[in-house]
């Protein structure tokens, strides 16, 4: 097999990676536990369609789950949230009981049961804890479980997942640099998992080892410009989301979490479509900027998800944006060559570069219109 046609098998398959059909962020539920001595108190929210999917809450079959279908089956997502849950303390293992009542919260992408729940642990004062995540482990292998931990005065974060379900933590007051790479580790998953923020930095990936001239795109004549071009709308679309997510973490702007997902979409439409009928052309990182403000305000739910208290913030912050960065630089270690070395073939120039961004635009748009919309086109 020819080298090139290797190349776009391999491109093809980043692409198909990075690009998922769905129209929603990914499935998560949000854990927050305290621990005070032996007690172990805790919320957790799930999403109502995960739940729907998974014991069937929509008993008329109408597409809507009131809240008389919710509070019938209260009993059964008690069940079946806390029997997917289990913890010990100190190798012991804490029975877990509901504590009503149960109560219903929105999220930036829909509507989430609230569970309150409390773990009697045998010692007094428990120097570990480890959980065992088990949620809709058969029936999403992507969902993710967003833990946040409060101890010893201190906040930790952990992700849970079918390849990490189960995870200990140390008590007593963690290290800066722990928490640290904690948030690190967040911000790189956020990134990966985020298909619409992927999207759109794809849009603008896609041109980069292309040069406009002479009324058309041709392939770049240098890996080193192609390069710099790549560096210079990352590190645009880093800094810019960097100003709007700590302002909006901080509390100085708050923006209506509909708005903000519309607009995250509908960026992703008009840089897919610029590539196809080029406006901006040159200084594609004022692009990256202008739409990476938008794209911060989404960062930032993420964090408040978490309910960080407000002495990590500032850690939070810091170690968040260098775990996105590193998420785009690895994704651009491994889109750059592939796409240079294609650059020159109709593969890349009509098949992925004009034809992926259609496709980008395409998808985006859907998901534009069920954000706007609230409707439902694509399965979740």
């Amino acid at each position: 097999m020819s080298r090139p046609l290797w190349q776009g098998l391999l491109l093809w398959l980043a692409l198909a990676l990075c690009t998922p059909a769905m129209a929603h962020k990914a499935s998560d539920s949000y854990l927050r536990m305290n621990v005070e001595g032996g007690a172990v108190s805790g919320q957790w929210d799930i999403a109502l369609r995960d739940l729907d999917h998974a014991i069937g809450l929509d008993a008329d079959g109408n597409g809507e789950i009131t809240w008389g279908e919710l509070r019938a089956r209260h009993a059964d997502i008690e069940a079946y949230a806390l029997a997917r849950l289990a913890v010990a303390a100190d190798g012991a293992t804490c029975p877990l009981r509901a504590n009503p009542p149960q109560q219903v919260d929105q999220h930036t992408d829909g509507a989430y049961t609230v569970l309150r729940f409390a773990a009697d642990c045998p010692a007094a004062a428990a120097r570990s804890l480890s959980l065992h995540y088990r949620l809709f482990a058969e029936l999403d292998p992507q969902h993710r479980g967003l833990l946040n931990l409060q101890a010893a005065g201190l906040n930790r974060t952990a992700v849970f997942s079918p390849q990490a379900a189960q995870q200990s933590f140390e008590l007593q007051a963690p290290s800066r640099w722990v928490q640290f790479a904690d948030y690190v580790v967040e911000g790189v998953w956020h990134i990966w998992i985020g298909f619409d923020h992927i999207l759109f930095l794809l849009s603008l990936l896609l041109p980069a080892v292309l040069v406009w001239r002479h009324r058309g795109w041709q392939a770049a004549s240098r890996f080193r410009d192609a390069l710099v071009e790549v560096l210079k709308i990352v590190t645009a679309f880093t800094v810019a989301h960097s100003i709007t997510l700590s302002m909006a973490t901080l509390g100085w702007i708050s923006l209506p979490s509909r708005w903000v997902e519309s607009a995250i979409a509908a960026s992703v439409v008009l840089a897919a479509l610029n590539n196809v009928y080029p406006l901006v052309h040159g200084r594609r990182w004022s692009v990256a900027f202008g739409f990476g403000l938008i794209h911060g305000f989404g960062f930032a739910s993420v964090l408040a998800d978490l309910g960080l208290p407000q002495g990590t913030l500032a850690l939070a912050l810091v170690g968040f944006n260098v775990g996105v960065e590193l998420g785009q630089l690895a994704i651009v270690a491994v889109f750059l060559p592939l796409a240079y070395g294609l650059r020159r073939t109709a593969f890349y120039q009509r098949g992925l570069f004009v034809g992926g961004s259609l496709l980008i635009a395409v998808l985006a748009a859907v998901w534009f219109c069920e954000r706007a919309f609230d409707l439902k086109l694509l399965p979740v």
